[in-house]
């Protein structure tokens, strides 16, 4: 049995005694050299973590099994903490949690804030950017800092991003007794704060910023693009038939500007998606883009389809936005689906959607046309400008298929 502690800034006075008598009866004690320092010197052993950790935990598990290691670790270990990382390694019935309130807690009822209604964003070990699908007008949303740099960073995307309006909280070593409680306005903060600092944010947009609204159908120009983009209208129609669900795999095959893939993943933060795209300028595009849209942990392939597929993580949904009449492009699609698993494939040629319409007799699924046209200037008046039709199938994989 592993037991896992939740430390606060407060170290052993703030310990409960059941916690207290679990470092105490350890044999070895497992933990960052910051948090081992906290707790006194006893007949447990003390290891400090490795770096990497992550690589290094089987083994250490392994080595320690049997010597009734506790594992310490910041606040609630459940809580973007080591705790979720045992439980998925070890097995959850091999494992007992003590946790200590967590920063997030804390904060919240520093600020007053409920719980429940306040969002939350890890930026410890994540790129910077993955804040920005995060940040809505109204929204009140904590970050987790990585360093004592955190206010000045998330303050600096704040302004770039539009909301320099917002309130910042710079919430540090909360429950010490050395805790400070900083606040001003994104516009103007330089402050850092320190290694263990909670960063609350009230979101407001500044005048004229247009939010980005996490339903599918992003503006275009939202895009960086060469013209290889699924359009407004269609992409939110595809998403539609995607039917994005939190932990689902997509890969977004010929994925152009990467629209399919950010709105798949930007529908929940559980959405992951790789997107496959053969040029490139294009994929390095992708990656752009990905990052001004929140979700940088984009995959990005670089290959031609199907021999690019080979290898990857099985998806749970694949889109085809061109490309259907690539030889054995839509089989590797199919064949990488598990039973359940959506395909959505778009054609605005008549060779790709006969080849589309022959699919749809082979699997069933849904068949559908979609025309769109926006109005536009014709001289002094307006009138209706076309768009090429798309038709788009969707399947889902049954067994045996």
């Amino acid at each position: 049995m592993i037991t896992v502690v939740g430390v606060g800034a407060d170290g052993w006075d703030g310990l409960s005694p059941q916690a207290r008598q679990a470092v105490a009866e350890a044999g070895v004690l497992l933990g960052s050299a910051r948090q081992l320092g906290l707790v006194p010197d006893g007949r447990a052993r003390k290891v400090s973590w490795p770096s990497p950790l992550l690589p290094a935990l089987p083994g250490l598990l392994a080595e320690f099994g049997d010597a009734a290691p506790c594992v310490l670790a910041s606040g609630d270990p459940m809580f973007f903490g080591i705790g979720s990382t045992l439980a998925r390694l070890a097995g959850p019935e091999n494992l007992r949690v003590l946790p200590h309130p967590s920063s997030l807690s804390l904060a919240c009822a520093r600020l007053g804030w409920p719980v429940e209604e306040t969002a939350v964003v890890s930026l410890v070990g994540r790129p910077l950017d993955a804040l920005r699908r995060a940040v809505l007008p109204g929204r009140r949303l904590l970050v987790l800092a990585a360093d004592a740099r955190g206010p000045a960073l998330v303050a600096g995307l704040l302004r770039e991003h539009g909301y320099g309006a917002s309130t910042l909280h710079a919430l540090s070593d909360l429950g010490s007794a050395d805790e400070t409680h900083h606040t001003g306005q994104a516009a103007t903060w330089e402050r850092d704060g320190t290694a263990l600092t909670v960063v609350a944010v009230e979101c407001a947009a500044d005048e004229g910023t247009v939010p980005r609204p996490l339903v599918p159908g992003l503006p275009d120009d939202a895009f960086e693009h060469d013209g290889q983009l699924t359009k407004r209208e269609v992409r939110a129609v595809s998403l539609a038939h995607l039917a994005p669900l939190p932990g689902r795999l997509l890969w977004d095959v010929g994925a152009g500007a990467g629209s399919i893939a950010i709105e798949w993943m930007r529908a929940d933060a559980g959405c992951r998606a790789i997107a496959v795209e053969s040029h490139p300028e294009r994929a390095a595009r992708i990656g752009r883009n990905a990052a001004a849209l929140g979700v940088p942990a984009l995959r990005v392939v670089t290959g031609r389809a199907p021999a690019a597929l080979e290898g990857l993580p099985a998806p749970d949904a694949v889109f085809v936005g061109g490309g259907a009449t690539v030889p054995g492009l839509l089989e590797a699609c199919w064949q990488a689906l598990p039973p359940g698993g959506r395909l959505v494939a778009n054609a605005v040629t008549l060779e790709s959607e006969s080849v589309l319409t022959s699919r749809y007799g082979r699997h069933g699924g849904d068949l559908v046309r979609l025309s769109v046209s926006r109005a536009a200037p014709i001289g002094g008046f307006t009138g209706w400008r076309t768009m090429m039709p798309v038709t788009i199938w969707t399947a889902t994989k049954e067994s045996g298929t």
